[in-house]
């Protein structure tokens, strides 16, 4: 056994193992261990970020710590991809694969692949774009129309060369490739919006209305939860539609950004209190008013007045004759 043993080693199997064998098992290993550091370079930056964040006072992420964290991404993404393109080029010489030998079969084997490769190739390069320009990074609230009509809405959370993920309001995970992004809306760059609709009775005097919506605004800062959504005071735009019974005047605030949804809640309920302490009935309070009360039976007794000017009450409605 001894010698059949060191006749394997000194034969041609045990000198390839020996000296190719071990140099392709070391370069996978040291390619291994190579994408573990870069992921986790790539994992503590991120980290440091949402730490920062954390301990600042800021309600939301700067536009850089956005757009730093999606380059990490992407520079973790191509950083392995070009360490597995290095190792399999390493292999290839290590085994004396000739390259004029794979060209004719790497020339049909592209122009197989070449059809599909194609919406790979549009997708990097759109990823690529979509990084440069900053049309948004992670933690983004963005609508993007995919194809012809279809939307997906929601907060970014990963940004690579290839795909976005979106995690949408009902917590379902959006995987869309960047190369079939036709429209992207960012609706938390810089700042955002807040646009609320107060239908009120026609009437009411408006002049009142525009008096009680105008001390709501100026107050609007003092709140204790507004102040801190708000980058100004509201502004009352006016009358913003006209319909058979209700007028629909309009307010906007300027918020940071992805906050305008909480901040249009926030004074929506301001302006109600507003309107409520002087008196002034909404188009809602309006509709509650004329319906009638359930408590009251349908078939209720009807008055019906008799030539001789008595009243008598009929236990239906009054049926002509």
């Amino acid at each position: 056994m001894t010698q059949r043993w060191h006749d394997f080693w000194r034969g041609d199997i045990g000198d390839w193992i020996i000296t190719r064998g071990l140099r392709i098992v070391m370069l996978v290993i040291a390619a291994v261990l190579a994408a573990r550091f870069v992921t986790w370079v790539a994992q503590r930056i991120t980290r440091q970020l949402d730490v920062g964040f954390a301990e600042s006072d800021a309600l939301v992420r700067s536009e850089a710590t956005k757009h730093r964290q999606a380059v990490a991404s992407v520079i973790s993404w191509v950083s392995i991809a070009i360490i597995c393109v290095v190792v399999i080029v390493q292999i290839t010489e290590i085994m004396n694969l000739s390259v004029g030998s794979l060209v004719a079969p790497a020339a049909v084997l592209g122009a197989a692949l070449g059809f599909g490769a194609q919406r790979v190739v549009q997708d990097l390069v759109a990823g690529f774009f979509i990084i440069i320009e900053k049309q948004y990074g992670f933690g983004d609230l963005v609508e993007l129309t995919v194809g012809l009509s279809a939307e997906a809405r929601g907060t970014v959370e990963d940004v690579t060369l290839r795909v976005t993920k979106l995690r949408s309001s009902d917590g379902e995970v959006f995987t869309i490739p960047n190369g079939q992004i036709i429209k992207s809306v960012n609706l938390s760059q810089d700042w955002a919006r807040a646009v609320v609709d107060i239908p009120v009775s026609t009437n009411v005097d408006l002049n009142r209305v525009n008096e009680v919506l105008h001390q709501a605004c100026e107050h609007a800062l003092d709140n204790e939860v507004l102040g801190e959504l708000l980058l100004d005071a509201p502004m009352v735009m006016g009358v913003e539609s006209i319909e058979i019974d209700t007028v629909t005047l309009r307010l906007v605030a300027r918020t940071l950004p992805g906050k305008q949804f909480e901040a249009g809640r926030q004074l929506r309920v301001l302006v109600l209190r507003a309107l409520a302490r002087a008196g002034i009935v909404t188009a809602a309070d309006a509709t509650v008013g004329l319906v009638e009360d359930p408590a009251v039976p349908a078939a209720k007794a009807a008055e019906v007045k008799t030539d001789e000017g008595t009243h008598e009450k009929t236990p239906g409605p009054v049926q002509q004759r």
